[in-house]
């Protein structure tokens, strides 16, 4: 019995000094911290004031622009991914006042229309068969 008694003793005091031994050697430690909702959420609308940028780098027309003034895609978006939340947000929101098609096509239509119009009541071209022309009174 002192045998059997003899041999357990050797071997939990060798896990004892081996399980002491690591105890001593450095090791990693996960740390954990409450993470604010703010935070979260500027990182997330951040992520998508980026992808909108990069979206509107893709276009064929603003690549040809970029490549006009000597930028190329991949330094466009390398400075894209340089840009502060705050930055980058500030840009997003830019895009976002753009007019859709580049220029108020609209406003440039209803321009030339009363341009022609007054040109055709002054008498100096006839583009309109619903006007009079002041010219011939």
């Amino acid at each position: 019995m002192t045998q059997q008694y003899s041999r357990f003793m050797r071997w939990t005091s060798r896990m004892v000094i081996i399980s002491m031994l690591t105890m001593g050697l450095p090791q990693q430690y996960a740390f954990a911290a409450m993470v604010e909702t703010e935070q979260t959420i500027s990182n997330e609308l951040a992520g998508q004031d980026r992808a909108k940028i990069m979206a509107f780098i893709d276009r064929d027309d603003v690549l040809a622009q970029l490549q006009q003034r000597g930028v190329t895609a991949g330094e466009a978006k390398a400075r894209v991914n340089a840009m502060t939340n705050d930055e980058a947000h500030n840009i997003a929101g830019k895009l976002d006042q753009l007019p859709a098609g580049g220029s108020d096509f609209l406003g440039a239509l209803l321009f030339v229309f009363i341009v022609l119009l007054v040109t055709d009541i002054l008498g100096f071209t006839k583009v309109f068969p619903f006007t009079r022309s002041a010219a011939k009174k």
